[in-house]
């Protein structure tokens, strides 16, 4: 069912001006903000049916929109998308209430079919990378999630900050 109104929240202006066109060329209504900032801004003034969201995204990035998302009485469902590779960023993001996780580059009727079913109301917990992305890597190395500089005490970011108490302590070189 098409007409249905859309927040995509990216801050790569070709992505979003490609994704954005894509999805009005099937008859959704889409509205674009170029970070999670912008992005609160119109789920509360326009009232999005479904948002979709980049994960990584300079000054507020895809799970703080999660978390706030999450405060509201009316949730719309959310599509996250994401050029990293880590698996414990999908496992945090499905815990966070995402209804499809993709990895980019992914073909665009994969989307299009995502937003259906968000639409829909049925979600899906497979979130396969498209044929062309490289392996999973799920490891400490994985990039942070936000766009934070890095911590100032001695604890190493291992990149899960986001993703709750899971840090690792650097020994001070003396």
């Amino acid at each position: 069912m098409a007409g249905e109104k859309i927040l995509l929240i990216e801050d790569d202006r070709d992505i979003s001006a490609s994704l954005s066109g894509l999805l009005q060329g099937a008859g959704y209504d889409v509205i674009t903000a170029p970070n999670g900032i912008e992005g609160q801004k119109l789920i509360l003034s326009d009232g999005p049916e479904l948002v979709i969201t980049d994960m990584m995204m300079p000054r507020m990035g895809g799970f703080p929109i999660l978390d706030f998302i999450n405060t509201l009485d009316v949730k719309p469902p959310v599509i996250m998308m994401t050029a990293n590779e880590g698996g414990r960023h999908k496992a945090y993001a499905e815990m966070l209430g995402v209804v499809d996780y993709h990895r980019k580059p992914f073909p665009p009727e994969v989307l299009l079919e995502s937003v259906r079913r968000a639409l829909d109301g049925r979600t899906t917990t497979s979130a396969k990378p498209a044929p062309s992305a490289s392996k999973q890597v799920d490891d400490a190395e994985d990039q942070p999630t936000t766009a934070n500089e890095a911590p100032a005490t001695d604890d190493v970011d291992d990149g899960s900050s986001a993703l709750g108490p899971l840090r690792r302590s650097r020994k001070k070189k003396t």
